[in-house]
């Protein structure tokens, strides 16, 4: 278990460098279109025919792959908070790359983050061990769980429909809270994933259950739509905004889908619970973080230049 957990925190960190980076290259790529075109941000999509985007998409690939392997090999509670990393990766290359200098608070906001996710890796619970994806499918299907996805989908509905053509443009917590409660579902889905993979290359094939198609489904709609509105979040805000924010909010409900589906933090015994509640903290610490690197940009908590305009438009 200990090498297993090893080897999926070596991944995650790798994940996070790749993805961290891809935040900057994509934001490049994002601005370079919409010079020549309408911005994502407006519903355009002329960043597909952007190389510098497709650069930083397949180094987002890349760090996603390497977090696909991690969460075959080591807890999800374990895994997603390590992404605080990519934090730190991108609020450093936005310093030098796109002139977002980082103050003081964020320089403080990335060492919680760093604090946080040591606590964690520390004190990480252990995962029951899945033998196939019917027994995960049988986690799924939960009533806790059910509860949990469709209260996931109504409020991603709600943001879309309602809320995002309204305040999407000036209010960063609309297109980051569709991608952090949408990537919940990701990440378990993908961890469903990751087990039949595993589990197929170990002899024991799970293409033949109906299960294992339904989760990639789900995988390949949930990650669409993240990024196309992670797309128009990084086109509208500052980077040093998103990355935080986009970190902490997909962090929580990680976390909260993580220990709602496989009980990580409803351990029995004390030792468990000592263990559950250290992690609890860690979050915690690493959500703080995020929230003091984001206080240290909050003059661009609105979109750069959309909100004063318009304010300016109605004093007139």
């Amino acid at each position: 278990m200990y090498s297993s957990n090893l080897l999926g925190f070596i991944l995650a960190m790798v994940s996070s460098a790749f993805i961290g980076s891809s935040f900057i290259i994509k934001k490049k790529g994002l601005r370079k279109a919409g010079v020549s075109g309408p911005r994502a941000s407006s519903g355009g999509y002329g960043y597909l025919l952007e190389p510098l985007w497709w650069i930083g998409m397949i180094t987002m690939i890349v760090g996603e792959i390497s977090n696909f392997v991690a969460y075959i090999y080591a807890p999800a509670v374990l895994v997603t908070p390590l992404g605080a990393l990519s934090i730190i990766v991108s609020a450093v290359l936005a310093h030098f790359l796109l002139k977002e200098k980082l103050q003081k608070m964020g320089v403080l906001g990335c060492l919680l983050c760093i604090v946080g996710s040591t606590v964690i890796v520390l004190h990480a619970p252990e995962e029951r061990s899945i033998n196939s994806v019917e027994e995960i499918w049988e986690l799924a299907i939960q009533p806790a769980f059910l509860l949990y996805t469709a209260s996931v989908v109504a409020i991603s509905l709600v943001l879309i429909l309602y809320f995002s053509p309204r305040y999407g443009q000036t209010n960063i917590l609309v297109y980051i809270g569709i991608c952090s409660v949408i990537g919940s579902l990701t990440v378990m889905s993908i961890k469903a994933i990751g087990i039949a993979i595993k589990l197929t290359i170990e002899g024991i094939n799970q293409a033949k259950y109906f299960q294992t198609w339904i989760f990639a489904m789900v995988v390949i709609t949930c990650i669409i739509t993240q990024l196309n509105y992670l797309n128009m979040a990084l086109d509208t805000f500052n980077t040093a905004v998103v990355s935080p924010i986009y970190y902490a909010g997909f962090t929580s409900f990680t976390i909260l889908a993580s220990a709602i589906m496989f009980k990580v933090l409803l351990c029995a015994h004390a030792h468990g619970k000592r263990e559950s509640a250290c992690a609890l903290r860690g979050s915690v610490c690493v959500w703080g973080g995020g929230v003091v690197k984001n206080t240290s940009n909050s003059s661009h908590i609105f979109s750069e230049g959309l909100f004063w305009s318009k304010c300016k438009q109605h004093c007139i």
